[in-house]
């Protein structure tokens, strides 16, 4: 039988069709999404209290976050320590879990399932008080090494606390890492034993090349998130002690709720924005560098 032509009307139908399938998703992103963004770089040039008018004064809130306010680089300074060290940390030790749980063990999928838990619900209000307490002055951890160190209230400590609970979400992308390591066909460790490649030659020559294109994908997500982390220090250290855990998201709420100075708290989420941009650009454009594609020659 004779395929039936794909008349223009046609088309146009299945195109409606399309659109009215996509059209929740359009509209939740155009009301809590592209209309905040827009609304936010507008308020961003503004003097607005929330509570009352607004005024526009320009490169006003600009001029003062880079040269008058002290803490919004304090802010910055311990966002770039959380990324620089829980991103990777948190990548390298979901790549290990990975490795280890790529297996057919008995009862591998319960410990898939166990792994990957602490994700569902490690950014929860929930888990971030059992985390106050757990490293609290009369917490787990000082319970275990018979200690009564402040790790909370130690300017030393407690962004370390933070990053270590990052590194305890690790799920996601340690399930990513496991789904690309199945992807991995076995003819290669096979031929790399015959030729008495180990068990280290074979990860840097074979597992690791071939896993960079997950590696860049889970890189720029965590990445994204380690600048976006709010929930942990806002429930945890709530910024204390000294600034030294006041993430950068977390100031902006300060800034918008507390002090109630939205157009300034608008001109910093817009930095932001352009902060994580110019990252997953870096990323991207250095990644033709180091990330391997099969299909690709050489």
């Amino acid at each position: 039988m004779a395929l039936a032509k794909r008349t223009p009307k046609r088309v146009k139908n299945e195109n409606l069709v399309g659109y009215l399938f996509i059209s929740p998703w359009l509209i939740i992103f155009l009301l809590f999404t592209f209309i905040p963004m827009l609304a936010s770089f507008f308020l961003a040039f503004t003097d607005y209290d929330l509570l009352g008018s607004w005024k526009f004064v320009g490169l006003e809130n600009f001029d003062r976050m880079f040269n008058w306010d002290f803490r919004y680089w304090n802010s910055v300074r311990a966002t770039l320590k959380y990324v620089v060290f829980a991103v990777p940390l948190r990548l390298i030790f979901a790549l290990l879990v990975a490795m280890l749980l790529n297996t057919a063990h008995r009862g591998v999928y319960f410990y898939r399932a166990a792994y990957y838990a602490p994700s569902i619900v490690g950014g929860s209000v929930a888990v971030a008080v059992m985390w106050r307490e757990i490293f609290g002055s009369e917490g787990l951890i000082n319970a275990i090494f018979n200690s009564q160190t402040v790790w909370l209230g130690d300017p030393r400590f407690a962004i370390w606390t933070l990053i270590l609970l990052a590194i305890w979400q690790f799920g996601s992308p340690m399930l990513i890492f496991l789904a690309g390591l199945k992807q991995i066909p076995v003819d290669y460790y096979d031929a790399a034993a015959i030729d008495g490649a180990g068990i280290v030659p074979k990860f840097f020559r074979i597992t690791l090349p071939l896993l960079t294109p997950i590696i860049l994908f889970n890189l720029i997500m965590q990445t994204i998130s380690g600048f976006l982390v709010f929930t942990q220090a806002f429930i945890v250290t709530g910024g204390a002690p000294l600034d030294t855990t006041l993430f950068y998201a977390l100031y902006v709420y300060n800034r918008a709720f507390e002090t109630f100075e939205m157009g300034y708290a608008s001109a910093m989420a817009i930095v932001l924005l352009a902060v994580v941009a110019a990252a997953t650009a870096v990323i991207f454009m250095t990644s033709n560098k180091w990330v391997f594609y099969a299909s690709e020659e050489g």
